[in-house]
Protein backbone atom coordinates (compact mmCIF):
# COMPACT_ATOMS: atom_id res chain seq x y z
CA UNK A 1 0.00 0.00 0.00
CA UNK A 2 1.33 3.40 -0.95
CA UNK A 3 0.09 6.57 0.78
CA UNK A 4 1.12 9.95 -0.62
CA UNK A 5 0.52 13.43 0.76
CA UNK A 6 -0.54 15.91 -1.93
CA UNK A 7 -1.73 19.50 -2.15
CA UNK A 8 -4.92 20.02 -4.12
CA UNK A 9 -5.75 23.19 -6.05
CA UNK A 10 -9.51 22.61 -6.19
CA UNK A 11 -11.88 20.39 -4.22
CA UNK A 12 -15.52 21.17 -4.93
CA UNK A 13 -16.57 20.09 -8.43
CA UNK A 14 -19.87 20.31 -10.31
CA UNK A 15 -21.65 16.97 -10.35
CA UNK A 16 -23.18 15.16 -13.30
CA UNK A 17 -24.91 12.74 -10.95
CA UNK A 18 -28.71 13.11 -10.71
CA UNK A 19 -28.84 13.31 -6.91
CA UNK A 20 -26.02 15.80 -6.30
CA UNK A 21 -25.09 19.33 -7.35
CA UNK A 22 -21.45 19.07 -6.25
CA UNK A 23 -18.94 16.33 -5.49
CA UNK A 24 -16.03 16.26 -3.07
CA UNK A 25 -13.40 13.53 -3.05
CA UNK A 26 -11.04 13.89 -0.06
CA UNK A 27 -8.67 11.28 -1.49
CA UNK A 28 -7.39 10.09 -4.85
CA UNK A 29 -7.60 6.32 -5.03
CA UNK A 30 -9.03 3.99 -2.40
CA UNK A 31 -7.50 1.29 -0.23
CA UNK A 32 -10.72 -0.72 0.08
CA UNK A 33 -9.61 -2.60 -3.03
CA UNK A 34 -13.10 -3.58 -4.24
CA UNK A 35 -12.86 -6.00 -7.16
CA UNK A 36 -15.74 -4.43 -9.09
CA UNK A 37 -14.78 -0.77 -8.52
CA UNK A 38 -15.51 1.32 -11.62
CA UNK A 39 -13.59 4.33 -10.27
CA UNK A 40 -10.38 2.69 -11.48
CA UNK A 41 -10.71 4.86 -14.60
CA UNK A 42 -9.30 7.63 -12.38
CA UNK A 43 -5.91 5.95 -12.44
CA UNK A 44 -5.12 7.32 -15.88
CA UNK A 45 -5.23 10.84 -14.43
CA UNK A 46 -2.94 10.13 -11.48
CA UNK A 47 0.37 8.92 -12.93
CA UNK A 48 0.39 5.96 -10.53
CA UNK A 49 1.94 2.67 -11.61
CA UNK A 50 0.47 0.72 -8.68
CA UNK A 51 -2.67 -1.34 -9.18
CA UNK A 52 -5.98 0.32 -8.35
CA UNK A 53 -6.65 -0.28 -4.69
CA UNK A 54 -2.94 -0.25 -3.79
CA UNK A 55 -2.45 3.51 -3.48
CA UNK A 56 -4.12 6.60 -2.07
CA UNK A 57 -3.26 10.29 -2.31
CA UNK A 58 -4.25 12.34 0.73
CA UNK A 59 -5.45 15.87 -0.07
CA UNK A 60 -3.87 17.33 3.02
CA UNK A 61 -5.05 20.92 2.39
CA UNK A 62 -8.61 19.98 1.43
CA UNK A 63 -10.44 21.92 4.16
CA UNK A 64 -8.45 25.11 3.47
CA UNK A 65 -9.22 24.93 -0.27
CA UNK A 66 -12.90 24.25 0.42
CA UNK A 67 -13.06 27.26 2.74
CA UNK A 68 -11.77 29.48 -0.07
CA UNK A 69 -14.22 27.99 -2.58
CA UNK A 70 -17.28 28.39 -0.36
CA UNK A 71 -16.32 31.92 0.67
CA UNK A 72 -17.04 32.99 -2.92
CA UNK A 73 -20.77 32.73 -2.18
CA UNK A 74 -21.35 29.74 -4.41
CA UNK A 75 -24.94 28.72 -5.05
CA UNK A 76 -25.98 26.24 -2.37
CA UNK A 77 -26.65 22.69 -3.45
CA UNK A 78 -26.30 19.07 -2.37
CA UNK A 79 -22.68 18.00 -1.93
CA UNK A 80 -21.88 14.31 -2.37
CA UNK A 81 -18.76 13.30 -0.46
CA UNK A 82 -17.11 10.29 -2.06
CA UNK A 83 -18.15 9.91 -5.70
CA UNK A 84 -14.92 8.20 -6.87
CA UNK A 85 -13.31 7.36 -3.54
CA UNK A 86 -14.47 6.32 -0.09
CA UNK A 87 -14.24 9.29 2.25
CA UNK A 88 -13.94 6.92 5.24
CA UNK A 89 -11.36 4.51 3.87
CA UNK A 90 -8.57 3.41 6.27
CA UNK A 91 -6.44 6.53 5.69
CA UNK A 92 -9.21 8.73 7.14
CA UNK A 93 -8.65 7.27 10.60
CA UNK A 94 -5.24 8.93 10.69
CA UNK A 95 -5.58 12.01 8.49
CA UNK A 96 -9.17 13.11 9.28
CA UNK A 97 -9.49 14.92 5.94
CA UNK A 98 -13.21 14.14 5.68
CA UNK A 99 -13.85 15.37 9.21
CA UNK A 100 -12.17 18.68 8.35
CA UNK A 101 -14.30 18.98 5.21
CA UNK A 102 -17.48 18.38 7.22
CA UNK A 103 -16.58 21.19 9.61
CA UNK A 104 -16.32 23.62 6.69
CA UNK A 105 -19.56 22.45 5.05
CA UNK A 106 -21.31 22.76 8.40
CA UNK A 107 -20.21 26.38 8.81
CA UNK A 108 -21.70 27.22 5.41
CA UNK A 109 -24.76 25.02 5.99
CA UNK A 110 -24.37 23.14 2.71
CA UNK A 111 -26.65 20.10 2.27
CA UNK A 112 -24.39 17.05 2.45
CA UNK A 113 -24.64 13.42 1.39
CA UNK A 114 -22.08 10.74 2.24
CA UNK A 115 -21.78 7.28 0.68
CA UNK A 116 -19.37 4.84 2.30
CA UNK A 117 -18.56 1.23 3.07
CA UNK A 118 -16.90 2.05 6.38
CA UNK A 119 -18.39 2.23 9.86
CA UNK A 120 -15.74 4.85 10.69
CA UNK A 121 -18.36 7.45 9.71
CA UNK A 122 -19.97 6.92 13.13
CA UNK A 123 -17.00 8.81 14.57
CA UNK A 124 -18.43 12.02 13.10
CA UNK A 125 -21.98 11.78 14.44
CA UNK A 126 -21.29 14.87 16.56
CA UNK A 127 -20.93 16.93 13.36
CA UNK A 128 -23.53 15.15 11.25
CA UNK A 129 -26.28 15.78 13.81
CA UNK A 130 -25.73 19.54 13.53
CA UNK A 131 -26.42 19.76 9.77
CA UNK A 132 -29.84 21.04 8.77
CA UNK A 133 -29.75 18.73 5.73
CA UNK A 134 -27.51 15.68 5.84
CA UNK A 135 -27.78 12.02 4.82
CA UNK A 136 -25.45 9.05 5.13
CA UNK A 137 -25.64 5.98 2.93
CA UNK A 138 -23.94 2.62 3.16
CA UNK A 139 -23.19 0.45 0.18
CA UNK A 140 -24.66 -3.00 0.79
CA UNK A 141 -23.69 -5.39 -1.99
CA UNK A 142 -24.28 -8.58 -0.06
CA UNK A 143 -24.96 -9.82 3.45
CA UNK A 144 -22.77 -12.87 2.93
CA UNK A 145 -19.49 -12.28 4.77
CA UNK A 146 -17.47 -14.48 2.39
CA UNK A 147 -18.81 -12.85 -0.77
CA UNK A 148 -18.13 -9.45 0.78
CA UNK A 149 -14.57 -10.49 1.64
CA UNK A 150 -14.00 -11.75 -1.91
CA UNK A 151 -15.32 -8.63 -3.65
CA UNK A 152 -14.70 -5.89 -1.03
CA UNK A 153 -11.59 -7.20 0.73
CA UNK A 154 -10.70 -4.20 2.91
CA UNK A 155 -14.12 -2.68 3.58
CA UNK A 156 -16.08 -2.96 6.81
CA UNK A 157 -17.97 -6.31 6.89
CA UNK A 158 -21.71 -6.09 6.12
CA UNK A 159 -22.81 -6.56 9.73
CA UNK A 160 -20.68 -3.63 10.88
CA UNK A 161 -22.19 -1.45 8.18
CA UNK A 162 -25.69 -2.41 9.27
CA UNK A 163 -24.86 -1.66 12.89
CA UNK A 164 -23.51 1.75 11.87
CA UNK A 165 -26.66 2.46 9.84
CA UNK A 166 -28.77 1.68 12.90
CA UNK A 167 -26.63 3.92 15.10
CA UNK A 168 -26.86 6.84 12.67
CA UNK A 169 -30.59 6.34 12.13
CA UNK A 170 -31.24 6.21 15.86
CA UNK A 171 -29.31 9.48 16.19
CA UNK A 172 -31.84 11.23 13.95
CA UNK A 173 -29.62 11.33 10.86
CA UNK A 174 -31.26 10.52 7.53
CA UNK A 175 -29.83 7.22 6.25
CA UNK A 176 -30.09 5.11 3.13
CA UNK A 177 -28.94 1.82 1.75
CA UNK A 178 -27.15 1.77 -1.59
CA UNK A 179 -27.58 -1.71 -3.08
CA UNK A 180 -24.84 -1.77 -5.63
CA UNK A 181 -23.37 -2.92 -7.66
CA UNK A 182 -25.91 -5.71 -7.85
CA UNK A 183 -23.89 -8.89 -8.42
CA UNK A 184 -26.17 -11.31 -10.33
CA UNK A 185 -26.83 -14.54 -8.40
CA UNK A 186 -24.75 -13.22 -5.50
CA UNK A 187 -26.73 -10.19 -4.32
CA UNK A 188 -29.89 -11.33 -2.52
CA UNK A 189 -32.18 -8.33 -2.81
CA UNK A 190 -34.96 -9.57 -0.55
CA UNK A 191 -32.60 -10.39 2.31
CA UNK A 192 -31.06 -6.92 2.05
CA UNK A 193 -34.45 -5.20 2.14
CA UNK A 194 -35.34 -7.33 5.14
CA UNK A 195 -32.38 -6.19 7.23
CA UNK A 196 -32.66 -2.55 6.13
CA UNK A 197 -36.09 -2.19 7.70
CA UNK A 198 -35.96 0.31 10.54
CA UNK A 199 -32.43 1.41 9.62
CA UNK A 200 -32.94 3.53 6.50
CA UNK A 201 -35.22 6.22 5.08
CA UNK A 202 -34.85 5.04 1.48
CA UNK A 203 -32.79 2.82 -0.81
CA UNK A 204 -30.96 3.31 -4.08
CA UNK A 205 -29.58 0.62 -6.35
CA UNK A 206 -27.15 0.24 -9.23
CA UNK A 207 -26.45 -2.40 -11.85
CA UNK A 208 -23.01 -3.93 -12.22
CA UNK A 209 -20.82 -1.76 -14.47
CA UNK A 210 -18.27 -3.81 -16.40
CA UNK A 211 -17.29 -1.13 -18.92
CA UNK A 212 -14.43 0.49 -17.07
CA UNK A 213 -11.53 -1.95 -16.89
CA UNK A 214 -12.75 -4.08 -14.00
CA UNK A 215 -13.76 -7.18 -15.98
CA UNK A 216 -10.40 -8.93 -15.59
CA UNK A 217 -10.61 -8.61 -11.78
CA UNK A 218 -14.20 -9.83 -11.74
CA UNK A 219 -13.42 -12.72 -14.06
CA UNK A 220 -10.47 -13.83 -11.95
CA UNK A 221 -12.43 -13.95 -8.68
CA UNK A 222 -15.31 -15.74 -10.39
CA UNK A 223 -12.98 -18.33 -11.91
CA UNK A 224 -11.43 -19.06 -8.51
CA UNK A 225 -14.43 -18.81 -6.17
CA UNK A 226 -17.60 -18.92 -8.29
CA UNK A 227 -16.77 -20.79 -11.53
CA UNK A 228 -20.42 -21.78 -12.04
CA UNK A 229 -21.22 -18.09 -12.62
CA UNK A 230 -18.41 -17.31 -15.06
CA UNK A 231 -20.37 -17.94 -18.26
CA UNK A 232 -23.32 -15.92 -16.94
CA UNK A 233 -21.11 -12.90 -16.30
CA UNK A 234 -19.34 -13.30 -19.63
CA UNK A 235 -22.70 -12.75 -21.31
CA UNK A 236 -22.60 -9.20 -19.81
CA UNK A 237 -26.39 -9.25 -19.21
CA UNK A 238 -29.14 -7.73 -21.34
CA UNK A 239 -31.24 -4.63 -20.77
CA UNK A 240 -34.20 -6.94 -20.20
CA UNK A 241 -32.27 -8.65 -17.40
CA UNK A 242 -31.79 -5.34 -15.59
CA UNK A 243 -35.40 -4.31 -16.25
CA UNK A 244 -36.45 -7.48 -14.44
CA UNK A 245 -34.14 -6.55 -11.55
CA UNK A 246 -35.76 -3.11 -11.43
CA UNK A 247 -39.21 -4.69 -11.27
CA UNK A 248 -38.02 -6.83 -8.37
CA UNK A 249 -36.61 -3.76 -6.60
CA UNK A 250 -39.90 -1.90 -6.94
CA UNK A 251 -41.85 -4.90 -5.70
CA UNK A 252 -39.60 -5.21 -2.64
CA UNK A 253 -39.79 -1.46 -2.06
CA UNK A 254 -43.58 -1.75 -1.81
CA UNK A 255 -43.48 -4.93 0.24
CA UNK A 256 -41.09 -3.56 2.86
CA UNK A 257 -42.36 0.04 2.62
CA UNK A 258 -38.88 1.41 1.95
CA UNK A 259 -38.93 4.03 -0.85
CA UNK A 260 -36.74 3.26 -3.88
CA UNK A 261 -35.20 6.61 -4.79
CA UNK A 262 -33.43 5.43 -7.92
CA UNK A 263 -32.03 2.50 -9.89
CA UNK A 264 -29.04 3.32 -12.08
CA UNK A 265 -28.24 1.13 -15.08
CA UNK A 266 -25.02 1.04 -17.09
Amino acid sequence: MKINIIQCKTLLTKSRLPEADYCINPYVGCLHGCIYCYSRFMKRFTGHTERWGEFVDVKINASEILEKELSRNLERGMVLIGSVTDAYQPAERKYKITRGILKVLLRYDFPTSILTKSDLVVRDIDLLKRFSNCEVGFTITTLDEQIAKDFEPRSSPPQRRLKALQTLHNSGIKTYGFIGPILPELTNLESIFTVLQGKVDFVMAESLNMKCGNWENIRNILAIKYPHLLSLYQSRFTQEYWRQIERELRMLSGKFKIPLKGFYQH
